[in-house]
């Protein structure tokens, strides 16, 4: 059992010198507030290390409590059988398969002498306790990393406006090693968070076990306790790399204090040391970022008396999976519907799709370059990603055969069949294809016209045209319709005139 010390250190000394003055242990202890059998057995205590007033004056309060209470089995005493290094043995305990059994074996192999299997825990957890509360949690060599934004960000000016903008620092730490990554990025998105990931994993060239990221929107769709929704992007840059995703339970702070403790390291080394720095990019912010990590990483750790990279070097780097010969293109997933025209869309622009596939429900996976249609895991359609001119982008071999006639009209062709027969009939063209939301639903209709005026008469069609102009009538059923009311152009004149029955005449008025 420990001691008990009921004086401090303070009183221990004044103890000591009201000794030297003959003051008896009864008038000591009423002094000093303490019983008389107290004051004598510290007493002997003194008297048995051979202390006396005056004490050296380079004896602290630490020295003085070792010298007295060593022998009585406190924690910072000497302890007669021989210790292993237990900081050594927290490293070793991140290998894989790496338990206190197996340490204790050793330790027993190098000292018969030493310490049971019990007693062996306890001193190893009694020497956990004095280590921060991130490092005694158990994390194997390459089984977690975890991955975080800091609340803190980092002002970026921009050099022509001076304006300033703020940038998110991401933070990455694996768990045995504690090694550090960190960059900055304009937003916490999904290209940006999973950007981060993917150059995360080149710095450490190596992939963990699994991810555990806190619940940020661009990870986890929904959080849940037992079955939280990964973000199908996310969990596609996972599945490129071999890795696991497990977010940290809603609420439980402790299942993200590595990733916490190392936010508040970085933020330190980052954030404070770059403050009064002025960036104009992001790139010079996250130059200035690689050098800080840098320091982190070789910062050597008080208690255990290495550095990160050291750790990860010589335990976690070698526990990594390696990673895969190309780095993940971000590419972002959506569920669609086919449409009864069969084209999908996707950010204002529409991809063809066989048209077998009409009111099928598809996958659309849109990189930067590409936009590729699943359907039941089957790649069905692969277009080049549209960001301007027109908005439909169709493959003749989606369409139905029918269909496959029209692909080679355009606006410009009908636009110019047009002008072949008149003004007026180029003004209907024009107004036709304006009138649609997209100019190729108005191809059908120009069609029917060309039928429908390709045995009329020059001059009637051009009235007919102008008439439809006029009054708005865009439809193949109402151009039609105009035609028919418009009497046959005679030869000479210059002025038509309508005959209809439905004109009541000037002798209705009679």
């Amino acid at each position: 059992m420990p001691a008990k010390r009921e004086l401090t250190m303070r009183q221990i000394r004044q103890m000591l010198r009201l000794a030297r003055d003959g003051v008896s242990a009864r008038e000591i202890g009423r002094t000093l507030g303490a019983a008389r059998s107290t004051i004598q057995d510290n007493l002997k205590r003194a008297a048995a290390v051979g202390l006396s007033w005056p004490l050296p004056v380079e004896l602290g309060d630490a020295a003085l409590e070792q010298r007295l209470f060593s022998r009585a089995g406190t924690k910072v005493g000497f302890r007669r059988r021989p210790e292993p290094d237990w900081s050594s043995l927290a490293c070793e305990l991140k290998r894989p398969g790496v338990n206190l059994m197996v340490l204790w074996e050793e330790y027993r192999d190098s000292h018969p002498e030493g310490y049971g299997y019990s007693r062996f825990c306890d001193l190893f957890r009694e020497f956990e306790r004095r280590l921060s509360p991130t490092m005694r949690q158990d994390h194997p060599a390459g089984d977690k990393v975890f991955v975080d934004y800091s609340g803190k960000k980092l002002a970026i000016a921009d050099p022509v406006t001076g304006v300033i903008r703020e940038a998110e620092i991401f933070v990455g730490v694996l768990g045995a090693s504690s090694y550090t990554y960190a960059e900055a990025s304009w937003t916490q998105a999904l290209p940006d968070w999973i950007g981060a990931h993917v150059n995360m994993f080149r710095f450490f060239a190596g992939v963990p076990r699994l991810i555990v990221p806190d619940n940020l929107k661009s990870g986890v769709n929904k959080a849940s306790f037992y079955d939280p929704e990964i973000n199908r992007s996310y969990g596609m840059m996972a599945s490129h790399y071999g890795v696991g995703i497990l977010p940290a339970r809603p609420r439980k702070p402790r299942d993200k204090a590595k990733v916490e403790a190392g936010v508040r390291f970085a933020q330190s080394y980052i954030l404070g040391r770059l403050r009064q720095q002025t960036f104009f990019s992001l790139a010079e912010a996250n130059e200035a970022i690689t050098a800080a990590l840098e320091r982190i990483n070789a910062h050597v750790m008080r208690r255990l008396g290495v550095s990160r990279r050291h750790l990860f070097e010589t335990i976690e780097r070698p526990a990594l999976a390696a990673l895969p010969e190309t780095d993940y293109q971000f590419a972002e997933w959506r569920l669609a519907r086919v449409s009864l025209d069969y084209h999908v869309e996707f950010d204002g622009f529409f991809y063809s799709v066989p048209h077998a596939l009409i009111r099928e429900q598809v996958d659309i996976r849109a990189t930067s370059r590409t936009v590729e249609i699943f359907h039941r895991g089957q790649r069905v359609a692969s277009h080049q990603r549209r960001y301007g001119g027109r908005r439909h982008g169709t493959d003749p071999e989606h369409m139905p055969s029918s269909h496959r006639r029209y692909a080679e009209w355009t606006p410009e062709r009908f636009r110019r069949w047009g002008q072949s027969i008149g003004p007026n009939t180029e003004s209907l063209v024009v107004a036709i294809l304006a009138n649609r939301p997209h100019p190729e639903q108005g191809f059908r209709t120009c069609l029917g016209i060309l039928r429908l005026f390709k045995h009329a008469d020059r001059q009637r069609v051009e009235a007919a045209s102008a008439r439809a102009t006029a009054i708005g009538a865009f439809t193949y059923k109402s151009i039609a319709a105009v035609l028919a009311s418009l009497p046959p152009q005679k030869a000479g004149a210059t002025e038509s005139v309508i005959d209809h029955t439905n004109l009541r005449g000037p002798g209705y008025f009679h």
